[in-house]
C-alpha cells in the first residue's frame, strides 16, 4: 500500500548526483568502417568533449583523451567540432586555443592550423578526402569574418578559403567528384530559421550560384545524392520538408509531410536527415515528438527507433545510420539501425541509474492562448510507493526552453524526474516561437518577444490549474538564457507565477542588444524591433525597467564566463531585487558559461533549486536544506 506524504517532500533516489551522471549527451556520430564514433560530454571532467569508439569486437575506447576538449566557439555555441578520416585519424577543435588538430589512436596530436587567437573553427566535415571547416575570424574593429574553408592534413598548416560573402556560412557539402561545395548562408539581421540561402560553387571556376531562397524560406542541410543532384531541407510552404534538386533543373519535393524534417540550427553540427547509398533516404520528422523514417520509392515507412526527443540522423553509410536522441523514458542515447534487417543497437546511452517506475510519462496538451493554440507537456508527480494527500494538489515547475526559437519534445529529462519522484509536477512549455509546429507557429513571437511567450506560458499554467491538476497557488517558472527573459518578465507582468528561477537570463533586452556576440547582435531586431527605432519598447519590455513590479521570490543562477548573457544582467536584477526587499538568492558559478556542463555545477544548482521551491512553497526536502533567501 503507498505510503501518503505531503507533494514536494517524497523520497527519491533521483540525487543530485545521479542527475549530473545520467546519460551522457551525445555530440555528433560518425561511422568509420566497421566502427562507431561519437562525441559525448562528460560532466566529472568539467564538462569536456570526449570522442570515442566502439572497436569490431565490441570494445569502447576514448579516442580523445583528458585534458583534451573537443569544443568549437564559432557563433558561441559551437557544434560540429570534431570528424573522422575514412581511415581513422580524428580531426577536431581543441576549446582552449580553438585551433584544429590531427589525432590518430595511441599517437599524440598534431596542429592543422597555425595558432592565431583570434580564429576560431567548427562545423568539420571530412567529404571525399577533403577537411572542411567554419573558420570565424575575429577583429578589433570589425565583425567577426565567416569562411569555409579547407584544411590541409599532410601538417604544412595549409588553409584555404572556399567560400564567403556572407556575414554567416553553414553546412558545407562536398561533391562526390570533388568539383563542387553546397552551403547555406545567410545574413543579419536574418536568423538561420527566418531566411537563408543554398549556394553552390563551381570550385574551378569560382562561379556560385544561388539554388534555393526567398524572405520566408530556410533552406537547410544540403546532401550530394550524385555529381550534380543535391537533397535539402526547405519550407516554401511553411513545413521543413525534403527537396530533391538536380543542377539546372527544377526542385522536386519527397515525400512531403505534415511535419518538420529540420529545425533552429543553434549548432553547426547539427543534421537532421541522411541518404544510404542504395538512395533510400532517413529523416527526422517533428510534429511536438519526433520519428524517424525511411523513404524509399516504395513509400514511407516509420522506423522502430525509440527516439522521440532531440532526434539527429548523425550518419548512414550502406544500409546503417546513427540515430541520437532521448527516449520516452527520457534517456538520451546512441542507436546503430541496420535498414536491411531492422536491427536497433544501443551504442551508448539509454540508461539510468534508476528504474522505469521513476519516470514520468508525457501527456501531450493543448491550451487556447490569447494568441492561438499553445503547446506542452506535462509530468505528473510519479513515485513508486507514495502518494499525495487527497486533499492537497501538487505543486508544478512551469518550464520555458532557451532560444527562444527552440523545441522541447515529449521525452522528461532526468531533471524532471529529479522533481516530479519528489512530488512536484513538471509543465514543459513550447510557446509561440517554438519549432517542431511550422513556420506560422514560431513566427508568432515575431515583435512580440516578451508577450506572445508569457501570455503562452501563463495560459498553459492557468490551465492545468483550472483543470485541477496542479495547486494555483504553488506555480514556480524556471528557464534559462532566453527562457530566463520570460521567466522574470512572466513574474513581473503576470499573477500566475508565485516563484521564478533564471538561469542567465535576460533582464534588459536594450543591454543585451548592446552586448551580445555577433551571432544573436541582430536576433532582437525580428523578436522586438530594430534599434533605435524600437528603443522605447526594449524599455517597456525589459524587466529591470520596473524593478518595482518584482513581487515574488527568485533564484537566480549565472555562470561567470558568460558571453552571450553577460553577469551583468544577473547582478542588475540581482540588485534590483534586494532594493525592493523581495527575497531571492544569487549564485555565481565561476568557469561555467551560457549554459552549465560541470557536474558539480548541475549537483548544486540542483540542490539549491530545490531548496528554493522548498522555502518558498513550504515543504520539507529531505536531505536539502531549505535554501536561505536574503
Amino acid at each position: 500500500m503507498a505510503d501518503t506524504l505531503p507533494y514536494g517532500s517524497w523520497p527519491s533516489p533521483i540525487t543530485p548526483e545521479s542527475v549530473a551522471k545520467s546519460s551522457p549527451r551525445v555530440d555528433g556520430a560518425l561511422l568509420v568502417g566497421d566502427e562507431v564514433w561519437w562525441g559525448e560530454s562528460v560532466p566529472a571532467e568539467a564538462g569536456r568533449v570526449a570522442v570515442k569508439r566502439r572497436r569490431v569486437d565490441g570494445v569502447v575506447e576514448t579516442v580523445l583523451p583528458a585534458p583534451a576538449n573537443a569544443r568549437s566557439a564559432v557563433h558561441e555555441y559551437g557544434g560540429g567540432s570534431w570528424t573522422v578520416s575514412d581511415d581513422g585519424e580524428l580531426y577536431y577543435v581543441e576549446k582552449t586555443d580553438q585551433r584544429v588538430y590531427a589525432l590518430r589512436p595511441g599517437e599524440a596530436a598534431r596542429a592543422l592550423t597555425p595558432a592565431d587567437e583570434a580564429v576560431r573553427h567548427g562545423g568539420l566535415r571530412f567529404e571525399h578526402g577533403v577537411l572542411l571547416a567554419i573558420r570565424e575570424m575575429h577583429g578589433a574593429e570589425r565583425l567577426p569574418a565567416r569562411a569555409i574553408v579547407r584544411i590541409a592534413t599532410d601538417g604544412s598548416q595549409a588553409v584555404d578559403v572556399l567560400a564567403d560573402g556572407s556575414d554567416f556560412v553553414a553546412q558545407p557539402a562536398l561533391s562526390p567528384d570533388g568539383r563542387r561545395l553546397a552551403w547555406i548562408a545567410w545574413n543579419h539581421p536574418d536568423m538561420p530559421w527566418d531566411a537563408t540561402i543554398l549556394r553552390v560553387a563551381d570550385l574551378s571556376t569560382g562561379l556560385v550560384t544561388d539554388i534555393a531562397s526567398g524572405e520566408r524560406r530556410a533552406p537547410l542541410q544540403p546532401i550530394w545524392l550524385a555529381d550534380d543532384e543535391l537533397l535539402y531541407a526547405d519550407d516554401p510552404e511553411g513545413r521543413w520538408n525534403l527537396f530533391r534538386r538536380p543542377l539546372g533543373g527544377e526542385a522536386q519535393p519527397v515525400a512531403p509531410a505534415d511535419a518538420d524534417t529540420g529545425g533552429g540550427l543553434w549548432v553547426l553540427g547539427t543534421r537532421w536527415f541522411a541518404a544510404a547509398t542504395d538512395g533510400r533516404i532517413v529523416a527526422v520528422r517533428t510534429n511536438g515528438g519526433d520519428e524517424i523514417v525511411e523513404i524509399s520509392p516504395s513509400g514511407v515507412r516509420l522506423l522502430d527507433v525509440p527516439v522521440v526527443a532531440g532526434a539527429a540522423v548523425d550518419d548512414a553509410r550502406g544500409s546503417r545510420l546513427l540515430v541520437s536522441g532521448a527516449d520516452a523514458g527520457g534517456r538520451s542515447g546512441l542507436w546503430l539501425v541496420d535498414l536491411d534487417t531492422g536491427a536497433v543497437d544501443l551504442v551508448t546511452g539509454g540508461t539510468g541509474s534508476w528504474g522505469d517506475e521513476w519516470m514520468p510519462s508525457a501527456r501531450a496538451i493543448e491550451t487556447d492562448g490569447p494568441h492561438g493554440p499553445v503547446h506542452a507537456f506535462a509530468y505528473s508527480p510519479t513515485h513508486p510507493g507514495v502518494t499525495g494527500p487527497a486533499d492537497e494538489r501538487p505543486p508544478y515547475i512551469v518550464l520555458v526552453h532557451g532560444g527562444p526559437t527552440s523545441h522541447v519534445g515529449p521525452a522528461p529529462s532526468a531533471k524532471t524526474a529529479f522533481f516530479t519522484s519528489r512530488g512536484i509536477g513538471v509543465l514543459d512549455v513550447n510557446y509561440g516561437g517554438s519549432t517542431g509546429y511550422g513556420r506560422s507557429y514560431r513566427d508568432r513571437l515575431k515583435g512580440q518577444w516578451g508577450v506572445v511567450d508569457v501570455d503562452d506560458v501563463a495560459a498553459a499554467a492557468s490551465a492545468l490549474a483550472e483543470a485541477g491538476v496542479a495547486d494555483p497557488g504553488r506555480l514556480a517558472i524556471a528557464g534559462g538564457s532566453a527562457g530566463g527573459w520570460t521567466v522574470l518578465a512572466a513574474v513581473t507582468n503576470t499573477d500566475v507565477f508565485s516563484a521564478g528561477i533564471s538561469r542567465y537570463g535576460v533582464g534588459d533586452a536594450r543591454a543585451l542588444a548592446e552586448d551580445t556576440h555577433d551571432f544573436e547582435a541582430r536576433y532582437l531586431d525580428g523578436l522586438i524591433g530594430p534599434l533605435p527605432e524600437a528603443e522605447s519598447v526594449y524599455v517597456e519590455r525589459s524587466p529591470l525597467s520596473r524593478p518595482e513590479r518584482f513581487r515574488v521570490p527568485l533564484l537566480i543562477l549565472q555562470g561567470s564566463e558568460d558571453r552571450v548573457v553577460p553577469p551583468s544582467q544577473a547582478e542588475a536584477i540581482r540588485d534590483a531585487l534586494g532594493a525592493h526587499g523581495v527575497p531571492h538568492a544569487y549564485v555565481l558559478y565561476e568557469g561555467e558559461g551560457h549554459g552549465f556542463r560541470r557536474g558539480e555545477t548541475v549537483v548544486d544548482s540542483l540542490q539549491r533549486e530545490l531548496g528554493f521551491l522548498g522555502a518558498v512553497f513550504g515543504f520539507e526536502t529531505p536531505g536539502i536544506p531549505a535554501l536561505e533567501l536574503d
